[in-house]
């Protein structure tokens, strides 16, 4: 099951799931968790983005019917292959990460070969989400003093 992780200033969540498990369904459901999936992924790098006040995309939806229906055309998928993947290295800027993942890489993955890039794409999304809630716990912050410990002497007044 995925884990969920709260994005920063937002009411919307991101999911850190199964890399394995985004391949595995996508191929059991002969590519429909795979459309699924693809919105998913935008919409979280929406959020991000509208949280950080940066550009990472405007409308998950339009990305989806890219893929599906632009497929018919071809470019339009193309593009949003590119674009998915220039966001997935935005996103990783966007949480202060020192090593980001290749757009490039990301698109040529997607589409040469498509479960690899599935992997690579949900692997390297998955750093964005754990440093996101890494960044979100913040500095540890001192233990309170038990139940029924002494109070610290009172400063006395002049």
């Amino acid at each position: 099951m995925a884990e969920e992780v709260q994005i920063a200033q937002t009411g919307s969540i991101a999911k850190i799931r199964n890399p394995l498990g985004v391949v595995g369904l996508s191929l059991i459901t002969l590519g429909i968790y795979f459309f699924f999936w693809w919105y998913y992924i935008n919409r979280e790098m929406h959020d991000l983005g509208r949280a950080r006040k940066v550009d990472l995309g405007e409308n998950p939806t339009n990305s989806v019917l890219a893929v599906t229906l632009g497929a018919l055309i071809i470019v339009p998928a193309i593009v949003t292959m590119w674009t998915t993947g220039a966001r997935i290295e935005g996103s990783q800027e966007a949480v202060d990460m020192d090593r980001r993942a290749s757009g490039p890489l990301v698109f040529v993955l997607l589409l040469l070969v498509g479960p690899v890039g599935i992997w690579y794409a949900q692997y390297e999304l998955n750093k964005v989400w754990q440093a996101q809630r890494a960044s979100e716990a913040g500095p540890a912050t001192l233990p309170e003093a038990p139940l029924g410990a002494p109070a610290a002497p009172a400063a006395p007044r002049p």
